[in-house]
């Protein structure tokens, strides 16, 4: 291999936070024109190894060579400038600027001391690339967060850079979607440019990457040929045990004859619910299944009194749910996981410990004083239940891994043992090992007696964990379903059938 086709590589590079070791001699090197895929376990070090690469974080060790130069001073200004761009995992737009303006924030053209504010007219070039449509005049923030994640790919794009580090891309795309991501990628590759991929979904590894390189603990086990891998064979690498089960848990039958724990009747809310009707019982698991943007997360907001209902009506517990908001939820056990762990779900300047806790600073707290023995003893008892890595009280959460991240949002909505649990997108950007301790707990939590509604943007989750399910189009829930007795092929049919009737209509 020629070394003016090696545009990035790691040598003996380690990195710790807070004295904890994440990575460990990595050896590695990201050549010219390739999809290199970067897999393993959430907490395995894969998002720091692209992060490194696109001067987010500094090494503690080793050295760092960019297209055959060593460098010393690497941050991301210095990475964008010598052709490396990254599109992060936790989105990093302004929520107020337009699609066009985020785009191009720092690249914007000028005359003089004015901009020319033709960042518009430039974003065609660049969908001409990806083959996204957005409306370059929408705010950002208004978008769904598929929509957001297009941004960050445009942005990257919009640099012109050699290498793009990406991180978990596909995390909030439709499977039609993501084809078109990858799609962009075989375009770019063809280019010449470089793609640092960090994925947890294999399958995508599999139909797009060149080369993959398997990290476990902070270490490379190996890196190879796609070709000379299959997904056994990955996730044997990554966990460590060929005989890994990734299959679904076995479902407890929910409480027979008991009454309703939630009945929800022709909800309405501000932010988009248009009739929502849906029942869980104790026990049970209740999914909702629907394309993106169908209103899935508005019912769950408004169920939980984060958004303004005007119409419906909600029983819990057997008592009438009228004057809803947050704090009165997780008064009477009611819970709620939102999708989206950074912006909604932790307070990423504090440790594991507060984020925890925070919301149950009554039981640990006596005459004004607060009884840090037993906070403690409690937050770390939640991390050996999840298997929090690392495993420390007051470790630095804005520094772990997505998967761990998520469960310290899950620990902190059961310290107390909540009567119902609602779970957005549980799951999302989490690795095989995460993702198996997540059903496991949400499989426990019915088996304990608590309600669970379920959303997910893979239709096989919910079809896997949920006792029953509703469809849900345009903010209404429109069907029940009973996992067993529909295949998947019947749900989309339902779905896109009366999801492409609806356009006919419009057109009509």
């Amino acid at each position: 291999m020629n070394d003016e086709e090696i545009y990035v590589r790691l040598i003996d590079v380690g990195k710790e936070f807070s004295g904890v070791r994440v990575l460990r001699n990595i050896n590695l090197d990201f050549r010219k024109g390739e999809i290199h895929a970067l897999v393993g376990e959430n907490g395995a070090g894969k998002s720091t190894v692209g992060k490194i690469a696109g001067g987010y974080y500094s090494r503690s060790s080793g050295d760092l060579e960019i297209f055959g130069e060593a460098v010393s001073h690497w941050d991301p200004a210095a990475a964008l400038k010598s052709g490396i761009a990254m599109m992060h995992q936790e989105l990093q737009l302004v929520p107020e600027l337009t699609v066009a303006q985020n785009v191009f924030l720092g690249i914007e053209n000028n005359r003089g001391s004015f901009l020319t504010n033709d960042e518009p007219a430039r974003l065609a070039a660049v969908i001409e690339v990806c083959g996204f449509q957005l409306d370059p005049n929408a705010r950002a923030g208004s978008l769904s967060l598929a929509d957001q994640q297009k941004i960050e790919i445009m942005r990257a794009i919009a640099r012109d850079a050699k290498v793009i580090v990406m991180d978990e891309p596909t995390s909030s795309l439709t499977a039609d979607e993501a084809d078109r991501l990858h799609a962009t990628m075989r375009r770019l590759r063809a280019m010449g440019r470089t793609i640092i991929y960090v994925s947890h979904f294999l399958d995508h590894v599999l139909s797009i990457a060149d080369r993959v390189t398997i990290m476990r603990e902070g270490a490379v086990v190996r890196t190879g040929s796609i070709a000379e891998e299959t997904k056994a064979s990955l996730v044997a690498g990554m966990l460590g045990d060929a005989g890994a089960d990734v299959s679904y848990l076995d479902k407890t039958p929910p409480v027979r004859g008991a009454p309703p724990l939630l009945s929800v009747r022709g909800l309405v809310s501000d932010n988009g619910v248009k009739g929502a009707d849906l029942e869980i019982h104790p026990g049970e698991i209740v999914g909702l299944i629907g394309l993106v943007g169908s209103g899935r997360t508005e019912i769950a907001r408004a169920i939980f009194g984060a958004d303004k209902t005007t119409a419906g009506a909600v029983m819990f517990d057997g008592k009438d749910y009228d004057d809803r908001s947050p704090r009165e939820s997780v008064a009477r056990g009611l819970a709620m996981v939102p999708e989206d762990r950074r912006k909604q779900g932790l307070v990423l300047s504090q440790t594991v410990r507060p984020n925890m806790t925070l919301p149950h600073l009554g039981i640990f707290s006596a005459g004004g004083f607060m009884k840090t023995g037993a906070e403690r003893n409690a937050v770390r008892s939640l991390i050996d239940y999840f298997g929090v890595s690392p495993r420390h009280v007051d470790g630095d959460v804005v520094h772990y891994s997505g998967g761990n991240q998520q469960k310290v949002l899950l620990a902190k909505w059961i310290m107390e043992e909540p009567k119902l649990v609602i779970l957005d997108e549980p799951s999302r950007g989490v690795d095989l090992g995460a993702r198996r301790r997540i059903h496991e707990f949400i499989v426990e939590l019915a088996r304990k007696g608590a309600g669970v509604l379920l959303i997910s943007s893979e239709i096989e989750e919910v079809l896997g964990l949920a006792h029953r399910a509703y469809l849900v189009r345009e903010g209404r829930t429109f069907r029940e379903i009973v996992p067993e007795e529909q295949g998947m092929d019947q749900i989309l049919w339902a779905l896109f059938h009366d999801e492409q009737s609806k356009t006919a209509r419009s057109h009509s």
